[in-house]
């Protein structure tokens, strides 16, 4: 686990290489923080800042291999969970291995079977190789984009990184938006289009597509898509496979010379993925560590609503005396939540989920202390179907993303140019039908199915990389890696293709999850109502976020007073917010978010200099 960037030009200005390198690499020091490489050569400066999960001695980066006299030199940030069958494989063909690092065996692919190695792989990845036999670079990225991958072509040179800020640290690059980074903070924000970096020229490249640079350019392809085929399973069958793949995916997720630990929220995705891993480590005599979250006082302010039905707390307790793991709770200060907001936005870079972000960092910063590694049930409920609006007739119907509300509402806050800007309306129609567009239709299949399959390529492809972004980079952000074995792209594929009224079983979220869980994981945690991630309900966060944004608007040098209406916020402020109660985005952000969301955007235009043209 580690963090990757470079600069490549075929016109290198030798004498700012190094400098800016160095630069670049460093911005990256809490992705890796147990060491750093740099690689130099005339048209290409590769960096690499390491965290040590596999092969402390020989999993060191850059990793350069021979090619006759040619070099073939690699930066990776991530993990693969089949690399001995690969390892094996290319053994088979004659090739040799000085380490034990997936690295070395990526690099290896790489030469034996060029761009198309990526087909081969499973695992979490991004990763850069300069080819010196082509007089290339190649970076891919992970089928499912769990792990990021960002980009900009300026003045004949491509530069990269894991995060943003490495791309930013280039001289070529200015840290600016135009009216389409506008519209993503501000109309699809805290989620994101994909491909979409929200600075100016600044790219992503998405899932499952691999990039080559050359001195004639840039060319992407694709390599990886999800692909529709009729269900041909019987529900037994499909209960089997789903238990045979969740299974080997959390127990090949296990691989680490670390502390490994798995998060635990006595939900079901949390708990089948602990179950898996302990009766894997049982068998090695060892016994799985756990952690929860919860939030001081929210025994105390928590009340239902029908996006968070239940508090997580005995969940937490019943499940971890189940499973008889080795339980660790984590309570996090309200005070604190709200101060984490800035190193939560440094992470991401972008403003975010507000507290949902800040309260992750804090609770892996405290995991951090036990473990390096986390398995974590990620990913269940956009593969399975587990959110609210899977089931609400409106949200099937209103032709829209079902997470993003009240836009109209919100355009209330911002200055009219600006509302004139981005166009909100629009721009969120074309992000939909760009969306839609991309969907792979199945021959013969009836209109509430195809609209279903639809449903669930927007919260694959549209909501769940937001919240990948979140973990990868609040654990990133102190030094710990988040593994999510639902979303072995093995598992993605088989479920893809289940029909609605299998996935929907007893009318159940995540209904066909449940029924293959069955006699494994405890059967009340089997019907336990879906619950999200959770969130404060104590009124000390709300009002020290509330405080903070007054003195914002009360503040004439606060860039945020170029975008909003001072007034329109005032009168937030006065009202509390309550209008934007219980979400007006996903099923957290409420009110306190809204708030927190706005002090998080002035934040980023004044921490980052931003400049809006």
């Amino acid at each position: 686990m580690c963090g990757i960037t470079g600069w490549v030009n075929f016109d290198m200005d030798l004498s700012l290489q190094n400098e800016v390198i160095e630069k670049m690499t460093d911005t990256l020091k809490k992705r890796g923080p147990d060491g750093s490489g740099i690689w130099l050569s005339k048209h290409c400066a590769l960096g690499h800042r390491r965290l040590i999960v596999i092969d402390p001695e020989g999993g060191s980066q850059p990793m350069i291999k021979k090619y006759g006299e040619k070099n073939f030199v690699i930066i990776h940030n991530g993990e693969l969970y089949n690399m001995d069958e690969l390892k094996n494989e290319l053994i088979s063909l004659g090739y040799t291995f000085k380490t034990r690092s997936d690295t070395e065996i990526i690099l290896t692919s790489y030469i034996e079977w060029g761009p198309l190695c990526v087909k081969k792989f499973n695992g979490i990845f991004a990763f850069a190789i300069w080819d010196e036999v082509q007089n290339r670079l190649f970076i891919a990225r992970d089928h499912l984009g769990i792990k990021p991958l960002f980009y900009t072509i300026k003045n004949g040179s491509l530069i990269f990184g894991s995060e943003i800020k490495a791309i930013l640290a280039h001289p070529h690059v200015k840290p600016e938006i135009d009216s389409q980074g506008l519209a993503e903070i501000f109309v699809m924000g805290p989620s994101r289009t994909p491909g979409c970096g929200v600075f100016k020229d600044i790219k992503e490249l998405k899932a499952g597509h691999y990039l080559i640079f050359t001195k004639n350019g840039a060319n992407i392809s694709k390599y990886w898509s999800l692909q529709s085929l009729p269900h041909e399973d019987d529900l037994e069958k499909t209960g089997e496979k789903i238990r045979y793949l969740l299974k080997d995916s959390s127990v090949r997720q296990l691989v680490s010379d670390v502390p490994l630990c798995s998060l635990l929220s006595g939900g079901l995705d949390s708990t089948a993925v602990s179950f898996f891993a302990n009766e894997e480590l049982k068998q090695k005599g060892q016994k799985l560590i756990t952690y929860s979250v919860d939030y001081v006082g929210n025994d105390k302010y928590f009340t239902p609503n029908e996006f968070q039905p239940n508090s997580d707390a005995d969940w937490v307790k019943f499940v971890a005396n189940k499973l008889d793991t080795n339980h660790n709770y984590v309570f996090i200060d309200n005070e604190e939540l709200a101060h984490a907001l800035k190193p939560a936005l440094y992470a991401r870079d972008l403003p975010g989920m507000a507290d949902i972000d800040s309260s992750l960092y804090l609770f892996l910063k405290e995991v951090k202390k036990g473990a390096t590694v986390a398995l974590s049930g990620e990913g269940a409920d956009e593969v399975f179907g587990g959110y609210p609006w899977f089931r609400n007739k409106e949200a099937i119907e209103s032709h829209t993303f079902p997470w993003i509300r009240m836009v109209n509402e919100r355009m209330k806050l911002l200055l009219p140019e600006v509302v004139k800007c981005i166009r909100p309306i629009e721009y969120l129609n074309d992000r939909y039908n760009e969306a839609l567009n991309e969907v792979p239709k199945l021959n013969g299949e009836d209109p509430y199915n195809a609209r279903m399959r639809e449903m669930f390529y927007l919260n694959i492809t549209r909501f769940m990389p937001m919240l990948l972004d979140r973990m990868d980079r609040m654990s990133m952000a102190v030094g710990f890696e988040a593994r999510v074995p639902f979303l072995d792209y093995r598992l993605v594929e088989y479920v893809w293709n289940i029909p609605w009224e299998m996935k929907n079983l007893n009318g159940r979220e995540k209904g066909i999850l449940r029924y293959a869980l069955k006699g494994y994981i405890p059967e009340e945690v089997i019907e336990r109502k879906k619950s999200p991630y959770p969130k404060t309900h104590n009124p000390v966060f709300k009002n020290i976020v509330k405080e903070w944004l007054k003195q914002i608007i009360d503040d004439s040098t606060s860039p945020l007073l170029q975008l909003v209406d001072k007034k329109a916020i005032a009168e937030l402020i006065e009202t509390d917010a309550k209008a934007y109660d219980p979400a007006w985005f996903s099923q957290l952000m409420g009110s306190a978010q809204l708030f927190a969301y706005l002090v998080q955007i002035n934040m980023w235009l004044k921490d980052y200099k931003i400049s809006i043209v």
